[in-house]
């Protein structure tokens, strides 16, 4: 089975890319989703603990955990600690299944996959791309982005044009969502034609 990690800079269609692929019934992992269950649930304690306040009903305040970082950034190191292993474990797990499960390819989106240095075990890499322009246009269209908050982000983040470089596939996501989708069917079909 062949391992494909999925990344790209916040706002350059990694989220679509992944679908694209869930659709043409690739399995895919999204570590942002599986940080969303974990804020839910196993990184609860933990991170109310390293940040007391942030935790609200059982679950990790994204806002309140967000407001702390803002205030100390090097404080990010902490929260990494405590998640990243959690999420490892996850996506380990998933490629242990998608393996038994018969399939040729599965899709692991990792945002920053390049910025932490941890390679998952990953074959091939694949990375969504958009001018920056149109990246900065998406990101600050979220509900709850400000500039300042995405400054932050792009900071923490590998330069889009280095992203590009460490590549092995690249998906330009700056046109028609039709362009994407003909670019993720064209990428799983090179992939699997070998395992059919």
């Amino acid at each position: 089975m062949l391992k494909l990690g999925l990344t790209g800079s916040i706002a350059s269609g990694k989220s679509t890319v992944l679908a694209e692929f869930a659709a043409r019934g690739v399995p895919v992992f999204s570590a942002d989703a599986a940080v969303h269950e974990l804020y839910r649930g196993a990184a609860v304690a933990p991170i109310e603990a390293a940040f007391p306040g942030t935790a609200k009903a059982g679950e990790v305040d994204r806002v309140a955990l967000s407001r702390q970082l803002l205030a100390a950034p090097g404080r990010l190191a902490e929260l990494e600690a405590i998640v990243h292993p959690l999420v490892r474990a996850r996506v380990a797990q998933f490629l242990r299944d998608a393996e038994a499960s018969g399939a040729d390819l599965a899709v692991v989106d990792v945002p920053l996959l390049f910025e932490t240095g941890f390679d998952y075990g990953l074959d091939k890499i694949v990375v969504t791309s958009v001018d920056d322009a149109t990246l900065r246009q998406r990101a600050l269209a979220r509900p709850g982005m400000s500039v300042e908050k995405l400054d932050a982000i792009l900071a923490r983040q590998m330069p889009q044009a280095e992203k590009r470089r460490r590549a092995d596939y690249i998906v330009d996501t700056a046109g028609p969502l039709s362009d994407t989708r003909q670019r993720v069917a064209e990428l799983v079909d090179q992939l699997t034609q070998g395992h059919r």
